[in-house]
């Protein structure tokens, strides 16, 4: 029999079938931070804050650690525990719904402290567990449970660019959103999500990569529609870059 734990190594947690969508860009987020754990030979001090929502799966499918947090208080939780742990490494993982509605006042505040602390966002433009509601960064004229006539900005606002809120933020050390849309693109999301947990353990201040994915679920859409609108109409608005990168700092300023 293969040995599935040397040919993808120990971090994933291959027993289990996940329970995320088909076509759902969950499932490749999660890899790649498994990948970026493993990678950097930290899985044994790390641990995951998770949300409520689709994203509070991601840890049923790594072998480390993990506290659930309640609805959109990753961060906050993050900081207490790094504050008791300071040593060991410690990530959010949570959809746009969790981390910039209810969650946006603690992501803010966390991100301005500083703290060594990493934050990967999955920004599938709605609320995917429970019914494909509105969320913060559903895009202009998009249809949802909640609008069905698709958003509206004299109704409802613009959607919610979370690193440009950060940019200005000292503390803020690495600054990225990337997207799964592509092969190409997926690497580019590797690098990122392995950067600000290098930033992390270089004890620089706080990482965030926003990782633009697909819902096909969520959308009503075919898994090929669905990528598609993510490579296309989705990152048009969420333009994939790097805002910020100092991890080539060896101490925090």
């Amino acid at each position: 029999m293969e040995n599935l734990s040397a040919k993808y190594g120990k971090t994933l947690n291959l027993d289990k079938l996940t329970s995320y969508c088909p076509g759902c860009g969950h499932g490749v987020v999660t890899r790649l931070v498994a990948e970026a754990i493993e990678e950097l030979g930290i899985m044994e001090r790390t641990i995951a804050i998770v949300g409520i929502g689709c994203g509070g799966f991601s840890h049923h499918y790594m072998d480390i650690d993990a506290i659930e947090a309640t609805h959109g208080r990753s961060p906050s939780f993050a900081l207490g525990y790094k504050l008791a742990m300071p040593d060991n490494i410690v990530f959010t993982y949570a959809g746009d719904g969790d981390t910039c509605a209810i969650g946006l006042g603690d992501l803010m505040h966390a991100a301005n402290k500083g703290m060594p602390i990493t934050t990967i966002m999955v920004n599938n433009t709605v609320f995917g567990m429970t019914g494909g509601q509105m969320s913060p960064t559903t895009l202009v004229g998009q249809v949802t449970a909640t609008t069905a006539k698709g958003r509206d900005v004299a109704l409802q606002g613009y959607p919610l660019l979370v690193p440009e809120m950060m940019q200005s933020m000292a503390g803020v050390k690495f600054l990225a959103r990337e997207s799964v849309a592509t092969p190409k693109a997926i690497r580019k999301a590797k690098k990122s999500i392995r950067k600000a947990f290098e930033c992390q353990v270089k004890g620089l201040g706080y990482s965030f990569v926003e990782v633009i994915v697909p819902c096909p679920t969520g959308l009503k859409m075919r898994v090929k529609d669905a990528y598609a609108r993510c490579a296309n109409e989705m990152t048009d608005y969420f333009k994939p870059q790097v805002f910020k990168d100092e991890t080539e700092q060896t101490n925090a300023a």
